[in-house]
């Protein structure tokens, strides 16, 4: 059982599985083989913090990505794809698998980006969902441009700002940064465009020889930039409305953005119109 967030974790599932829903309702009467792929799928079950005071913690049990994917059930998923590196994830997974033996569910245990990128499907005949919810920094862009190439995969991309923010130093040149942290930034942004969050500081010292850089205060100049991103990969597929999923103390942990798979003008007025009613329900639920 994994053991992870809060009420964010409720929001962002809720999403989900109301998308799930909603997606496959749409698609109920075509000949579309339906894909629910989740690259990070955990265990199946998350317990979560519900509240504390001075003597203990309340803790709830909420199904996971996983159980509410195989609960959909107006129009069940042919094929269910969970994608986890922990081996006991996995061997949790494989249980939930047993259980669900009418279902074609595959377990892999390994890499996220290398099994995407590795991914082939006739995705003429393909329609499905991606979701990822990394554990950290671990979705590539590459991955985000391959899954874009598909056009068949509606994707929730949950981008963890929080911990893109601990990487960049407020004060410090881009190329001051470790080598480590440099090379996790540049596979998230899959180039060096993280360097436009900084600037050379208002209050610069005069007849300094180097001037000092100071970083975009707050999250919005870091999501402005994987934004444009997605834009250039997706086009009009992406979402401009985004949802932020934060903490008990109000800080953004994550920005949870969505891109539709078909190129279909039709296909991309439904999704966002599911999408975004999600998004602005979710953001006003305070």
């Amino acid at each position: 059982m994994n053991e992870f967030g809060g009420d964010w974790t409720e929001k962002k599932l809720s999403v989900l599985e109301y998308y799930l829903r909603s997606y496959t309702t749409a698609l109920k009467k075509t000949s579309f083989r339906l894909v629910y792929i989740d690259a990070f799928a955990g265990s199946g079950k998350i317990q979560i913090h519900k509240q504390e005071d001075s003597d203990n913690a309340l803790r709830d049990f909420l199904d996971g990505s996983v159980m509410r994917a195989i609960q959909t059930s107006n129009r069940p998923f042919n094929e269910l794809i969970f994608i986890d590196k922990d081996e006991e994830n996995c061997r949790r997974l494989e249980q939930i698998r047993d259980k669900h033996k009418d279902r074609t569910i595959i377990v892999h245990n390994g890499e996220a980006n290398e099994f995407l990128l590795e991914l082939e499907r006739n995705w003429e005949s393909c329609r499905g969902v991606l979701f990822l919810d990394p554990y950290g920094t671990q979705v590539k862009f590459e991955t985000i441009q391959r899954i874009a190439q598909f056009g068949a995969l509606d994707t929730w991309i949950l981008v963890p700002v929080s911990t893109i923010s601990r990487l960049l130093p407020k004060n410090k040149e881009p190329g001051d940064i470790s080598p480590e942290w440099k090379r996790r930034l540049n596979h998230i942004y899959g180039d060096e465009s993280w360097h436009n969050l900084y600037r050379d500081s208002p209050q610069q010292e005069l007849f300094k020889e180097r001037p000092d850089r100071v970083r975009t205060p707050g999250v919005q100049g870091l999501i402005s930039i994987y934004k444009a991103k997605l834009r250039t990969e997706f086009g009009s597929r992406f979402l401009e409305d985004s949802l932020q999923l934060k903490n008990s103390r109000n800080a953004v942990l994550y920005e949870m953005m969505f891109c539709c798979g078909s190129p279909k003008p039709s296909a991309i007025g439904i999704s966002h119109k599911i999408a975004k009613y999600l998004i602005n329900e979710k953001s006003a639920d305070v």
